[in-house]
C-alpha cells in the first residue's frame, strides 16, 4: 500500500505543478497580448499625436482630400513650418482656381514643402518653354509630380540649356514638360548620355543630321530620355534583326511610328512578337504577311497577350478575313465593346464590310458618328 500512496501522492503533485503551470502560461500569455495591444494603441496614439493639427486643420479648411493625400505621402503630415498658404497664394496668383489647388495639394502633398521663392524661381523656368500661366497650371492639374517633385532648379535650368543646344525645337520642349516632365529632373549626365547615344545610332545608319534624327524621335517618344541607353539599344538591335531591315528602312522606322516601342521592356516586346507571329500563323498568314502587319503598325506590339488574341478572334467570329485585319491593324486599337456597338450600327445602317473599307471601325468618334448619320439618311 505504501508504494501505491507514493506513486498517488506523485502523481497528484505533478498534476497539480500541470495545472498550476498551465495557469500561470495563460496568464502570461493573456498579460503579453494585452501588453502587445497598448503598445500598439499607444504607439498609434504617438502617430497621431505627431501629425501637425495646424496643417489638417489649414489642409481641410483649403478643401484638400486629407485622406488621399496621407495615403499618398503621409510623412509630409509629420512636418512642422510646411508652406500650404504660401503655395495657395501663390497658385491663386498664376490663374488656378481653389478647387484645382486643392486637387493638386491631394494627390501631390509634398508641394507644401516648396518654399515661394523655390516656386517662382522654377515657374520662371517653365514659362521659358510654355506660352502662358494657363498652360502650366493645365499640366498641374493633370500631374503636379513633374512640377514638384525636384526642388533642385540649377539641374532643371542645365537640362534646358542644354536640350535647347542640341536642336530640340520649343515645340519638342513642350512636348516633353507635357507628357514626360521626369526628364527635367533627370541629371544633366543622364540626359546627355542618351543624347550622345541617339547620335552615334543616328551616324551608324549612315545619316549626316543627327539635330533632326534626335528631334524627331524624342517628338515621337517623348518617354525615350528617362530610359536607359540599354534597353534602347536591345529594341534597336530587335528590330533591325527581326525584320531584316537595312540602314535606310530602319532610319525611316525609328524616325516614325518605330519611335514609339523603343522604350518599352526588352522582355514585353520579345513576348507580344512572339504571340502576335503565332496567332497569325495559325490563321494561315506567312512570315512575310506578319511583319508586313507590325512595321505597318508598331502600335500593335503595346498589345498584350489576351488582348490581341481575343480582338483577333472576335473579328474572327464577326466573319472578318483575316487579310482585312492585316490591312486595317488600327482597327486593333478599338476595344472589344466599341467594335461590337460600331458593326451593328453599321449593318442596320446597310454597310457591307464584305465589299466596304473596314477602316471606319477605327475612326475618331466624331468622323465616325458623321460617316453614321450619313449611312443613315442615304
Amino acid at each position: 500500500m505504501a508504494p501505491r500512496s507514493f506513486f498517488c501522492m506523485r502523481g497528484n503533485f505533478f498534476f497539480g505543478s500541470r495545472c498550476w503551470m498551465t495557469q500561470f502560461s495563460t496568464e502570461v500569455f493573456l498579460k503579453s497580448i494585452s501588453f502587445r495591444l497598448f503598445s500598439v494603441k499607444c504607439g498609434n496614439a504617438d502617430k497621431e499625436s505627431s501629425e501637425n493639427e495646424e496643417l489638417l486643420n489649414n489642409l481641410l479648411t483649403m478643401g484638400v482630400d486629407v485622406d488621399k493625400a496621407k495615403k499618398r505621402q503621409p510623412g509630409v503630415f509629420n512636418r512642422m513650418g510646411t508652406q500650404e498658404q504660401d503655395l495657395k497664394m501663390f497658385l491663386l496668383s498664376k490663374g488656378a482656381s481653389k478647387e484645382v489647388v486643392a486637387s493638386i495639394i491631394s494627390r501631390y502633398p509634398r508641394a507644401i514643402t516648396r518654399t515661394p521663392e523655390s516656386l517662382s524661381e522654377r515657374w520662371d523656368l517653365w514659362r521659358r518653354i510654355m506660352t502662358s500661366d494657363l498652360e502650366i497650371i493645365n499640366i498641374l492639374e493633370r500631374s503636379p509630380e513633374g512640377f514638384f517633385r525636384s526642388s533642385n532648379n540649377r539641374n532643371l535650368e542645365n537640362n534646358i540649356k542644354f536640350l535647347y543646344s542640341v536642336g530640340l525645337t520649343h515645340k519638342c520642349l513642350c512636348r516633353l514638360l507635357t507628357s514626360a516632365p521626369r526628364t527635367f529632373s533627370n541629371s544633366l549626365d543622364l540626359n546627355k548620355q542618351m543624347i550622345k547615344f541617339l547620335q552615334e545610332v543616328c551616324l551608324s545608319l549612315n545619316h549626316n543630321k543627327p539635330r533632326d534624327f534626335i528631334g524627331k524621335i524624342i517628338f515621337k517618344n517623348p518617354f525615350i530620355l528617362i530610359q536607359s541607353t540599354k534597353r534602347v539599344k536591345t529594341n534597336i538591335e530587335f528590330l533591325q534583326s527581326t525584320f531584316n531591315l537595312n540602314n535606310e528602312k530602319l532610319l525611316v522606322l525609328l524616325c516614325g511610328p518605330g519611335a514609339k516601342i523603343l522604350d518599352l521592356s526588352n522582355d514585353y516586346v520579345n513576348r507580344n512578337y512572339t504571340n502576335i507571329k503565332e496567332k497569325l500563323f495559325s490563321l494561315g498568314c506567312t512570315e512575310e504577311e506578319v511583319h508586313k502587319f507590325i512595321l505597318s503598325y508598331p502600335d500593335v506590339i503595346f498589345l498584350g497577350e489576351k488582348k490581341f488574341n481575343d480582338k483577333i478572334d472576335y473579328l474572327i467570329e464577326e466573319k472578318f478575313s483575316i487579310s482585312q485585319i492585316i490591312e486595317n491593324p488600327r482597327i486593333l486599337d478599338s476595344s472589344i465593346s466599341t467594335l461590337r456597338s460600331r458593326i451593328k450600327e453599321l449593318v442596320n445602317a446597310g454597310y457591307s464590310f464584305s465589299t466596304s473599307n473596314i477602316a471606319l471601325l477605327s475612326w475618331s468618334q466624331k468622323r465616325y458618328k458623321a460617316k453614321l448619320k450619313k449611312l443613315n439618311i442615304e
